[in-house]
């Protein structure tokens, strides 16, 4: 049996970190994995998307571990193909949250995850996708985005750059949500008390691990929850500034095997 590791979980934010452009894992940091798991470490993936935009992705990558996906609502088992755990957005707190931040900021445009493995990302007329590899269904009324149970709400505002709009957000909705900022364009709301942390925290527990003992990776203010629960946050090259100086390392880019790095001086 291999020693015990520094780290235990290596927890690893998708897109901006671990994923490059055109959503791959570059051989350098499929190698520092392998490192990491020939040690004992867990790999753990901790991600805003929600279960239904991961499981080609998990398919193409060979991931069979846990996922925390949309946030912290779901954890998923991509080796059984199961989701363990989800919690829900209140649809009617969400529709009052809305109100709240439009009250503030005038128009934004929304869009929905919907909850369950085949759930579906449904968008309002007026919004754009930000990632616009990840499938959406267009409706032709903001009502029609409350049809099933959501994990998340997503927002945009016509004029508004994110750090404002989720700056007005929070201040809007108060214990109705929480309202995250996890990249370029993507504003989110979702169950109150609810983050990356939180999801972490129960997959950790779910796989026998203190979280404390784990190294976390992540690009957006969305992982803050995260590193607060790890022992150790890594911050990309290409992080937001808040995470940046949040972060006990900065390490490369995403594009320059950034997570590669220290994982090779960790675990080499």
């Amino acid at each position: 049996m291999p020693l015990p590791p520094a780290y235990a979980l290596v927890a690893t934010d998708l897109d901006g970190t671990l994923l490059r452009h055109d959503d791959t894992v570059s051989p350098r940091t499929r190698a520092a994995l392998g490192l990491a798991a020939a040690a004992g470490a867990r790999h753990l993936v901790a991600t805003g998307r929600p279960v239904p935009g991961v499981r080609e992705l998990f398919a193409a990558l060979g991931y069979r571990g846990l996922a925390v996906c949309g946030q912290g609502t779901q954890v998923y088992d991509a080796g059984a193909g199961r989701v363990i755990r989800t919690l829900c957005l209140d649809r009617e707190a969400a529709a009052v949250a809305l109100g709240k931040i439009e009250a503030q900021v005038g128009q934004v445009f929304a869009a929905v995850d919907q909850d369950g493995p085949d759930g579906r990302t449904l968008i309002e007329p007026g919004y754009l996708m930000p990632h616009p590899a990840l499938p959406a269904h267009r409706t032709s009324h903001r009502d029609e985005l409350w049809a099933a149970p959501v994990i998340k709400v997503l927002i945009r505002h016509p004029e508004l750059d994110d750090d404002a709009l989720a700056a007005a957000a929070h201040a809007a909705v108060g214990d109705l949500a929480t309202v995250t900022l996890s990249g370029p364009g993507t504003v989110e709301l979702q169950p109150y008390g609810i983050d990356k942390g939180a999801g972490i925290a129960f997959a950790a527990e779910h796989l026998g691990l203190d979280p404390a003992t784990a190294i976390a990776f992540g690009d957006m203010p969305n992982d803050l929850p995260m590193f607060r629960s790890c022992g150790y946050g890594v911050a990309m090259a290409n992080a937001h500034p808040l995470l940046r100086a949040a972060a006990d390392e900065v390490t490369l880019s995403h594009q320059d095997d950034g997570v590669a790095v220290v994982l090779e001086r960790v675990f080499g």
